[in-house]
């Protein structure tokens, strides 16, 4: 079993920044593929980033390309996500999750493909 606890969120103006943090235990996050994932209020949960064992590769949604940087520390059993240049539409519920499974040919960027979840943490940007 694997625990995963987020941290980081808060109230943030338009453009700027927060930096989540995903701390596990119970299992060394080393051999997961490990992703951040948001939901907004009425809407579904929804695919933000994901990385891979070693960190060397990564995969982002379109929404947050270019804004968001995703990173890992297994040292530290520590999965991150840098959130620059905020925008209203940011704000939701952001979950970390860990996926028991090879980064294979193409990245996981479904609910069903990850199997451990943390209870989330709010962010919220206002305008």
């Amino acid at each position: 079993q694997v625990q995963l606890v987020e941290s980081g969120g808060g109230l943030v103006q338009a453009g700027g920044s927060l930096r989540l943090s995903c701390v596990a235990s119970g299992r060394t996050l080393r051999y997961y593929v490990m992703g951040w994932f948001r939901q907004a209020p009425g809407k579904e949960r929804e695919f933000v980033a994901a990385i891979s064992w070693g960190g060397g590769r990564t995969d982002f949604a379109d929404s947050v390309k270019g804004r968001f940087t995703i990173s890992r520390d297994n040292a530290k059993n520590t999965l991150y996500l840098q959130m620059n240049s905020l925008k209203p539409e940011d704000t939701a519920v952001y979950y970390c999750a860990a996926a028991d499974r090879l980064w294979g040919g193409t990245p996981p960027r479904t609910t069903y493909e990850y199997d451990y979840w943390g209870q989330g943490t709010q962010v919220t940007v206002s305008s």
